[in-house]
Formats: C-alpha cells, sequence, structure tokens
C-alpha cells in the first residue's frame, strides 16, 4: 500500500504537545510544555455553560455564531479598540483561533501563495499554510535588549509578487513578545504598499504585563479593511477546552472565511457561546485579576530558572518563558526536552520546532507559567538538579 497521508502534509506528525504531555503522563513528571492553565475561569461563567444545557441549548446554533455572543464581541471590540464591528456580517464564531487561522488561510489562498510568518511560530501556522497548498515564508525574530524582535529590512525582503498575506500573532507564541505600535507600523506600511492582507491572531489580547499595551494592527490606519482579526475565548478566561474562537474582519473577507468555515466543523458549541457572551460583558475584571496573577507566576518562575542556572528572557505576554539553556552545558532543545523528564521530572517545549530554521533556535527551551504556584515552585526545585 503507498503512503496514505498526503505529501503536503507528511512533516506534520504528532504535534510536540501531544509528544511531550504524553511524556509527563508517563513519567510522572510536571508538565511546563503545553499551555493550559491547571485552575478554572470565573464561577458565574461556568454556570452559565450549565445552565444553557440544561435549558436546551443543545442543537446548531446559526452558522456565524450566537447572535447575543456576536453583540458580545461587537461591543467588546468597540470598547477596548474602538473597533466597530457589525453583528450581523463582519462577526464570525469559530471553534477555537486555531479552526479560525486555518479557514482564513485556506479561504484566503491559492495554491503557490505565500504568507509571511513570523519564526517561531506556533505549529498550526504551518500546517494551514500545507493544506492550502501555500507556502510559508519565516521572518526569524531574535533577542535585542532583551525581547524578541523582527529586523524590518528582513520583513520587506520576504515580500515577493507571490506574497498574499502575512500572520502577526501578538502577544506572540512561544517568544512573549508583544509587537509596538512601530513594529506594527512597519507590517501595516509594508500591506498596503504590497496589498496584502493581515491574519492577526490575538488570543493572548488581556495577558499583556507590566503595563505593556496590547495594539490590534487593525487599529493602524487603513488596516481595518485588509485585517482578519482573530481572537478567543480560551485565554482570556482560563477555558481552553471549550475552542470558543472569533473572527473579526470587512464582510468580504468574513463571508470568505465562513464559506470555508461551515464544511470544517459546519458551528461552534452553543453552551460555550452563551456563556463567553455572558464572560465578555461581566468577568472582565475576573481577567484583570487573572492578568495580575500570571504576572507574579512569570516572575516567579523566571527567578526560580534563573536559579536553575538557564539564561531567561522576560516575557511581556503569553503563558511563557524563553530560556537560553547553553550556561547548563547543553546546545540542543530538542535532545535536552525529551531528556529532562529523567533528568529532573519535569516537562517543557523546544522551541526550535517552531522554526523554518531550527538552528536558529536550537539553543531556547520554553516553559509555561499558568500553573499554580506550588507547581511551580516544585519544577524550580527539580530543575536545579541540572546545574548540580
Amino acid at each position: 500500500m503507498t503512503e496514505p497521508l498526503v505529501s503536503r502534509m507528511r512533516a506534520f506528525g504528532t504535534t510536540i504537545f501531544a509528544e511531550m504531555s504524553a511524556l509527563a503522563v508517563q513519567t510522572g513528571s510536571i508538565n511546563l510544555g503545553q499551555g493550559f492553565p491547571d485552575t478554572d475561569g470565573p464561577a458565574a461563567m461556568l454556570d452559565r455553560a450549565v445552565e444553557a444545557i440544561g435549558s436546551g441549548a443543545n442543537q446548531y446554533p446559526p452558522g456565524p455564531g450566537v447572535l447575543d455572543l456576536r453583540q458580545a464581541i461587537s461591543e467588546h471590540r468597540s470598547a477596548h479598540y474602538g473597533l466597530p464591528y457589525d453583528p450581523a456580517g463582519e462577526i464570525l464564531v469559530t471553534v477555537g483561533a486555531t479552526e479560525a487561522v486555518a479557514a482564513s488561510v485556506l479561504a484566503l489562498c491559492e495554491p503557490g501563495d505565500e504568507v509571511i510568518a513570523f519564526e517561531p511560530y506556533y505549529d498550526s501556522y504551518a500546517a494551514s499554510i500545507a493544506l492550502a497548498q501555500a507556502r510559508l515564508v519565516a521572518v526569524t525574530m531574535r533577542p535585542e535588549a532583551g525581547r524578541f524582535t523582527f529586523d524590518p529590512d528582513e520583513l520587506r525582503a520576504a515580500v515577493t509578487p507571490r506574497t498574499r498575506a502575512i500572520l502577526v500573532n501578538s502577544p506572540h507564541n512561544p517568544t512573549g513578545t508583544v509587537f509596538t505600535r512601530e513594529e506594527l507600523t512597519v507590517i501595516a506600511e509594508l500591506c498596503q504598499e504590497r496589498g496584502l492582507i493581515a491574519v492577526t491572531d490575538e488570543v493572548y489580547e488581556h495577558l499583556a504585563f507590566d503595563g505593556v499595551e496590547h495594539i490590534p494592527l487593525a487599529t493602524l490606519p487603513g488596516m481595518r479593511e485588509r485585517t482578519v482579526m482573530i481572537s478567543s475565548a480560551g485565554k482570556t478566561f482560563s477555558v481552553t477546552g471549550w475552542k470558543t474562537g472569533w473572527v473579526c474582519a470587512p464582510p468580504a473577507l468574513v463571508t470568505a472565511v465562513q464559506t470555508v468555515k461551515q464544511f470544517l466543523t459546519f458551528t461552534s458549541s452553543a453552551p460555550w457561546q452563551l456563556a463567553v457572551a455572558y464572560a465578555l460583558r461581566h468577568e472582565l475584571e475576573w481577567v484583570a485579576a487573572l492578568r495580575a496573577g500570571l504576572q507574579d507566576k512569570r516572575d516567579r518562575l523566571m527567578e526560580g530558572l534563573t536559579a536553575a542556572g538557564f539564561s531567561v528572557l522576560k516575557p511581556a505576554g503569553t503563558y511563557f518563558v524563553q530560556t537560553d539553556i547553553r550556561p547548563l552545558g547543553f546546545g540542543d532543545g530538542l535532545e535536552l526536552t525529551r531528556r529532562l523528564p529523567g533528568l529532573a521530572g519535569v516537562v517543557a517545549i523546544p522551541t526550535q520546532v517552531f522554526y523554518d530554521h531550527p538552528e536558529r533556535g536550537r539553543h531556547f527551551v520554553r516553559f509555561a507559567f499558568c500553573k499554580k504556584d506550588e507547581v511551580i515552585d516544585e519544577a524550580v526545585t527539580r530543575l536545579k538538579r541540572l546545574s548540580a
């Protein structure tokens, strides 16, 4: 029998998250790899989901999403960013942001088109682009003054006549960078000069620290009409398993994305949509407390990792801390993370798997801090065995 998997997907086996989470279970290690909290979201929101199930909201909701959620998203975009979106034609509810990215790329890219993404990038981006038979063009982010950033000249040089879109993730997973207005302006000007669409993954929009401002690319002059703005409830409300996301964009772009999305999952779970609509209106104070707590956890983990011998870069957002493993005498993050459960009883993620040019990220390892304090403390205690 010939290889059943189509050639364009053969490079995408089991994700690194599945591999490392399975390793954590097999070895009884602490999992600081996959980015999911070990506590639940706001209780009143969870109650709304239970009430929705009990009241019969268990059949197909409308294809674009429950109207109440689309209205709540519209209110949220207007209140926080001054970006009005019409619930009737400019908002689409999706099964998480991952589906929103995939549907957007499939809808907007022809075979052979090029999509620029900043590496290291979230692994679903490459898979979505491959499914569309398009080509990912990676622009490398490098540490500079304690944070990862990109070279504007390298970004401009990456654009060719085949470039269709730029995929922008800010706050950025896995580096923790929150793009500045200056960085976003470079992207915006390039999109307008070259007629490009921007697809923005903003799932960590409410999880930026130290007073750093998250600026949606769509708020920059001339960008609302060419931006597919994506977010979700998973990270904002600590319900990553609900897989409730959304797209905000002009009608033509939303229609294109929905045309594809309807044949992927048709529609998204109604009870979660109703609960998220409630949360967007009533639980943002809870989110502010979550953000403050995560900032403390970030600092707690950074201090512990530094004491364990890692060189640590301070993230401005997300759930993740990037570390340089070379001070500990290691040079290959993939090798180290596969050995780490045996060496220290901890699981992490090798950053190099998120690069088209893995040699540029071979010495970085990512740790998640969206865990209980006692879990972070125990993990740090175990990691100190490495320096010994």
